[in-house]
């Protein structure tokens, strides 16, 4: 059984679907789970008293080695905290999570994702392939090597980068919606339900 955990916020209907999940607020529920999706939309420091009586669960089932999924918002919880608000994200990760240049943010739209080589959730997607983003933040972790895939964006008429997609043992993490990325996002949930 694939847990999406329900934050309070945000339409999960689509990621439920694609995983044929289950919605839940329930540590039960959790700790019963075969793989876990952090969907997210809204605030850090809103979403993380959310999560605060599902926390000890997630940690111990990360902890266990059941394959988890942060997706947008759910990515950046899985690292200490965040200028968005306050409050204590997992920490799964290390690192930050920061602002998007003012006018690059919000970043919004279709964007191309270049994923690294061994990139297991997009290995059979081409790099260069559109996924649809909705953010104003991004994480920057301390240790590079956890970035598998890159998303570049303009800002002061220059190129920057962000890390579109991060991993670290059985810890997952999109910052684009997938559930929102047609056939390209299908196929990266269907790549995460089958590990």
């Amino acid at each position: 059984m694939i847990a999406i955990v329900d934050l309070g916020i945000g339409n999960f209907a689509s990621v439920e679907k694609a995983l044929e999940g289950r919605i839940t607020m329930s540590p039960e529920v959790l700790d019963r789970a075969d793989k876990i999706v952090l969907p997210g939309v809204g605030n850090f420091g809103e979403v993380v008293e959310q999560l605060r009586p599902m926390r000890k669960t997630i940690l111990r089932k990360i902890s266990s080695g059941t394959p988890l999924l942060g997706i947008c918002l759910g990515m950046q919880l899985l690292f200490p905290e965040s200028s968005e608000g306050e409050g204590e994200g997992l920490s799964v990760l290390q690192g930050q999570v920061s602002d998007l240049p003012a006018d690059a943010s919000p970043h919004i739209g279709w964007n191309q994702v270049f994923p690294k080589e061994g990139n297991t959730l997009l290995e059979d997607i081409e790099p260069g392939s559109f996924f649809y983003f909705t953010h104003s933040y991004y994480v920057n972790p301390e240790n590079e090597a956890i970035i598998t895939g890159r998303t570049e964006y303009e800002s002061n008429d220059q190129v920057g980068a962000f890390p579109a997609t991060v991993r670290r043992e059985n810890v997952f993490g999109v910052q684009f919606h997938p559930e929102k990325s047609s056939a390209n996002g299908q196929r990266v949930l269907k790549k995460f339900k089958q590990l």
